[in-house]
């Protein structure tokens, strides 16, 4: 099988973890090449649920190596705290779970000025998780960041680590009124961090150049969605990093050559988490239905996602700075007692029609929408195992998707289960 991408194409939380997991048997690695501790992948296996935010979802799978790339962002507490939880479920890591040693590291000081600093936003906020990744990300592009070869040096990592905190601490004193951190507290918490991290910290660049060589599959994770891409996305409402398939050759250090197969992932309707433009919300009662039936609440803060009908502008928008091959529809038994749905195909704003997405959020978020209405199936899908067993009206929104946005679907999801599943 073809080294492939997996992507979300909206603003996140479209299912990605139960779909790496489903296709990482076919592989032979599993590559994290972007975002931190703010994405969330869940997974239901059997009566277990996993929750992911740094290691790969494909560990639950024996003989495959998982890597954590440079794009990353990393939360050491955070990923020991996995390692344990996995461990308590009798799934070992040794050996097939690696760090890139050139990964940014995420310190308290980045959790604080990162809640500092969205609370002086007031109504502006973006609705960061606190996690610390926009400002460690921030350091990074500064140069003023600890990569994870620093922590692993005392000295080196020690003078650096004073440095930034005297520099934080003058912000966090002069600028936001607020008590200074210790260095010396972090450096002694983050030495015991270095010293359980070590044996998974490596070269990932000549980890994979030798796995290419090799002729090894590769399967490539992405986190969060296109739409919170920081180039691409609705800006400034995004994340920090490039969710799109363009992140994988910076987050990872292969070669775009490398990346032969492309696959968005897209609920059935849409979701958001926290602040920004989301055109096709749907406001009250049926919002609330749709959220209620889809468990629509953040794997990583539990917060409420909005709601809303798919968006096809938005869609075509992610499959065009991805390159994306190929769609898998997740969540379409959420939609199973709705009588009528509705698919937005453009917007309107002072009289000028955009079927493409704007960069403008002024626009996004005071926009006329063009929607198609189709007939919902109102019959219970979540355990259809064949897409011949499908309703008919369910099988006429899947093709109305993909004439729409123009890329076929090769898979739909029913449920939250490894086992609800259709290949179409």
């Amino acid at each position: 099988m073809a080294n492939t991408c997996v992507i979300g194409l909206q603003w996140g939380d479209e299912g990605k973890g139960k779909i790496i997991d489903i296709l990482a048997k076919d592989f032979d690695i599993i590559v994290r090449y972007q975002g931190g501790g703010n994405a969330g992948h869940t997974l239901l296996i059997g009566d277990e649920k996993f929750i992911f935010h740094l290691i790969p979802s494909g560990i639950l799978h024996k003989n495959k190596k998982c890597v954590i790339g440079n794009g990353i962002v990393l939360d050491p507490n955070l990923f020991l705290n996995e390692i344990e939880g996995l461990a308590e479920k009798n799934i070992n890591v040794d050996g097939n779970l690696f760090i890139s040693d050139r990964a940014h590291v995420v310190f308290p000081y980045h959790k604080k000025l990162d809640l500092l600093q969205e609370k002086q936003k007031g109504n502006s906020m973006i609705g960061t998780t606190g996690r610390g990744i926009g400002p460690c990300y921030t350091d990074k592009i500064s140069r003023e960041g600890i990569r994870v070869a620093e922590l692993l040096h005392k000295e080196q990592f020690k003078e650096k680590l004073k440095k930034n905190v005297e520099e934080k601490n003058r912000i966090f004193v002069n600028l936001y009124n607020d008590e200074p951190v210790s260095w010396e507290d972090i450096y002694e918490e983050y030495c015991a961090y270095a010293e359980k991290m070590a044996p998974f910290v490596c070269d990932t660049v000549d980890l994979m150049a030798r796995a290419i060589n090799d002729n090894s599959k590769i399967l490539f994770e992405g986190a969060q969605g296109a739409l919170l891409d920081v180039d691409f996305g609705t800006y400034p409402f995004t994340t920090s990093s490039n969710a799109a398939a363009g992140g994988v050759s910076s987050g990872i250090g292969v070669s775009p050559k490398q990346v032969h197969n492309i696959i968005g992932i897209t609920k059935a309707y849409t979701t958001r988490v926290g602040s920004g433009p989301f055109p096709t919300e749907i406001e009250g009662e049926q919002g609330e239905h749709i959220r209620k039936k889809g468990g629509e609440f953040g794997s990583t803060t539990g917060r409420p996602r909005r709601c809303g009908w798919f968006d096809a502008v938005a869609i075509q928008h992610s499959v065009r700075i991805s390159g994306v091959d190929s769609l898998i529809v997740t969540k379409l038994d959420v939609l199973d007692d709705q009588e009528t749905i509705k698919i937005c195909t453009g917007y309107k704003n002072n009289g000028t029609l955009y079927n493409t997405f704007p960069a403008d959020i002024n626009i996004l978020n005071n926009c006329e929408l063009i929607y198609e209405e189709v007939s919902g199936w109102c019959e219970d899908t979540s355990g259809i195992r064949s897409e011949k067993n499908l309703p008919e009206k369910a099988v006429d929104y899947i093709k109305t998707l993909e004439e729409i946005v123009g890329v076929k679907v090769k898979m739909v999801s029913v449920g939250p289960e490894r086992s609800q599943i259709i290949s179409l």
